[in-house]
């Protein structure tokens, strides 16, 4: 039987992170131990030149091509890591090449697919390829994203995003996720189940998990953000109203809001109901707690309310998300 080739270039340069690079191979290749019959998959590593690149790891890799070998050929998918910067003080910033920028905006025009696996989604978003879309990216970077391209719909929850032939891919370790959600687009969910299970990971993760709890990272670390945010952990249970906090701070109803607003980016209701879901998904991750419990316990109050948080911020249910993510 003639197999159809797809040809997967993965664009490397320097500082590119490790796992971005080897994650998405990885799944391709397993998925041929799946199979009777050739995957087509053929995967190159390309490069501006033949020199080896230096990774975030310290990790050296040789490209298979340089981009001038690849003129001319139709791409199947083009997968496009990303690099970082992080300053003394631990502040992360997505790095982006011009070069490649451009040199991913030429391959685009050839390619069925294009994908970015975490911050690779800064380098899409240059090369004017996320324009008018929905994306994702690494939590740590999203703001950046957002501030930087303001016509890009940047939601930093899911694990990846896939609005028309672009697909975007969250934190490090989801080029593994979203190379699943290839292989089942391309060969269908019981191959790509077959593939998690070899790599002892979860098929659908992006409709279950997010990446990460992004309103409970601070913006700030002052002593009364600091305070402010330990008092929300610690009383959850509690209405923790607008003019409750205020009371708290001793301050005013305004200026309340405008801390969370310009210190913690978010409202105050946006900030305490991603307060509850933190503490129950890990409830519901770590103990056989009643739904009822847990709603208490938590500040929703009732099942219901529980279960509305988990679908507008998760699209799944409380039982469902226990149900792939109980840590026996």
């Amino acid at each position: 039987m003639n197999t159809i080739e797809r040809l997967v270039v993965v664009m490397l340069f320097e500082r590119v992170d490790l796992l971005d690079v080897t994650g998405p191979p990885e799944v391709f290749a397993l998925l041929q131990r799946e199979m009777d019959e050739p995957t087509g998959y053929r995967v190159l590593l390309a490069s501006a030149s033949m020199d080896p690149v230096t990774t975030s790891a310290g990790v050296r890799i040789l490209p298979d091509a340089t981009f001038d070998d690849l003129a001319g050929r139709a791409i199947d998918t083009l997968v496009v890591p990303g690099a970082v910067d992080v300053d003394e003080h631990r502040h992360v910033a997505a790095l982006v090449d011009p070069e490649i920028a451009n040199q991913v905006a030429e391959l685009a025009t050839r390619t069925r697919r294009v994908t970015s696996v975490c911050v690779g989604a800064h380098i899409l978003a240059a090369a004017g390829l996320l324009d008018g879309k929905r994306a994702t990216t690494h939590w740590s970077t999203a703001r950046q994203l957002a501030a930087e391209y303001p016509e890009i719909t940047v939601d930093a929850e899911p694990i990846f995003i896939r609005d028309g032939d672009v697909w975007t891919g969250a934190g490090i370790s989801s080029c593994l996720d979203l190379a699943l959600a290839l292989v089942a687009d391309d060969f269908g969910e019981a191959l790509a189940q077959r593939v998690a299970r070899q790599l002892v990971v979860y098929l659908k993760r992006p409709s279950g998990q997010s990446q990460f709890s992004v309103p409970l990272e601070p913006a700030s670390t002052t002593r009364r953000v600091d305070d402010l945010r330990h008092y929300i952990t610690q009383h959850l249970p509690e209405p923790l109203t607008v003019a409750y906090l205020a009371e708290h701070l001793h301050i005013g109803d305004r200026q309340l809001t405008r801390i969370f607003k310009q210190e913690l980016g978010t409202t105050p209701a946006a900030y305490i109901e991603a307060a509850r879901l933190e503490v129950a998904r890990n409830r519901l991750e770590t103990t056989d707690d009643t739904l009822a419990r847990i709603a208490k316990a938590c500040g929703f109050g009732t099942v219901d309310t529980l279960n509305r948080a988990f679908r507008r911020a998760l699209n799944v249910t409380p039982s469902e998300y226990r149900s792939r993510f109980r840590i026996a």
